[in-house]
């Protein structure tokens, strides 16, 4: 929910499954979330990252690895993690 002046006021905002997009329930222990940091040219951090979370099922069934290289190639194509 947000307020007159637009800022965030929830005190929960639940995430989201960047592979499956489904909700991440608070029970969900083995959930992560992930930060990828960005590059420069040189190869020094910039600052700047991009995050992902996964669902515990996800992991379970081993898929973790996989999902979070496609999205991340997939960002890098769609070049929006410049």
């Amino acid at each position: 929910m947000k307020n007159d002046e637009g800022e965030v006021v929830d005190l929960y905002i639940p995430r989201k499954c960047a592979w499956t997009n489904k909700l991440i329930t608070a029970k969900d222990h083995a959930s992560v979330q992930v930060n990828i940091g960005h590059l420069n040219e040189e190869g020094v951090y910039s600052n700047q990252f991009t995050t992902f979370a996964l669902a515990g099922r996800v992991r379970a069934q081993g898929e973790g690895d996989s999902a979070l290289d496609i999205m991340w190639r997939k960002k890098m194509a769609d070049g929006s993690a410049q």
